[in-house]
């Protein structure tokens, strides 16, 4: 019987990515997102597989809520939750800020994570079986500047990922942090609003990840033996590491 993957934010980037990688591999799938053209399109292209689409914010509770409850039988025993839905907007300094803008990330980098996995886990608790992979962000570990509430959003992640590791403890269900680095795709458009020479200007010269690279660990991650379970994985390109503490200094 073929496994079923939840996929939030599957209609671009990793979530798109991961979508055709477990399809590839006989997975059916939940795909969520926010544009019904495009999940129609990727249900499409994924023919091969049973695929069940549901337009969703992750930002609002009670749809959350109501779509998990409206899954039909064939698509209700969800063997795997990806918590992929996210985004950053800006990277003006936390004086210059858009409040909207931190609130939007807290909303969907947060609470959509929190809303999704308390509607999905009782489930798995009570099959004891399943697995939770958590789109986490080199950003939850490494600050930079700009990066002020989108690099917190992702520091939740990880620790929260931790934390329902503990719970779940002794249950056989597993819980699994991706933390990818720089990586080309939609994301620093939807930084910049749209403007693309600026998302651009971010991998000029790099030779960045890429949805598919993503795509590979979390496939990895999710078809482990039962009894292992990978905690954390933080991922970056070989262009990418860390930098020296920037001291100020007075001239």
């Amino acid at each position: 019987m073929a496994k079923i993957a939840l996929i939030t934010g599957a209609t671009s980037g990793f979530g798109k990515a991961c979508a055709e990688l477990f399809a590839e591999n006989g997975w059916n799938l939940v795909l969520c997102g926010r544009r019904q053209e495009r999940l129609q399109e990727l249900k499409k292209q994924l023919a091969k597989v049973a695929v069940h689409t549901v337009v969703c914010d992750v930002r609002s509770r009670n749809d959350v809520k109501q779509m998990i409850a409206d899954l039909p039988d064939s698509h209700a025993q969800i063997d795997l939750l990806l918590n992929n839905a996210g985004l950053a907007l800006g990277l003006s300094p936390a004086h210059d800020a858009d409040l909207d803008d931190w609130e939007t990330m807290v909303d969907t980098n947060i609470k959509g994570l929190m809303y999704m996995t308390r509607a999905v886990l009782p489930a798995m608790v009570k099959r004891g079986q399943g697995h939770i992979i958590n789109m986490g962000s080199v950003a939850g570990s490494w600050p930079y500047p700009g990066a002020n509430a989108y690099g917190a959003t992702k520091a939740f992640v990880e620790q929260f990922s931790n934390n329902l590791r503990a719970d779940v403890h002794g249950s056989g269900v597993r819980v699994s942090n991706i933390e990818p680095g720089l990586a080309e795709s939609e994301f620093s458009v939807v930084r910049f609003q749209g403007d693309q020479k600026k998302a651009d200007a971010v991998y000029e010269g790099t030779t960045p990840l890429t949805p598919t690279d993503i795509a590979e660990t979390v496939y990895w991650i999710a078809t482990q033996p039962a009894h292992v379970n990978i905690n954390r994985v933080e991922i970056m390109p070989v262009c990418q590491t860390w930098g020296p503490f920037a001291i100020h200094r007075d001239s």
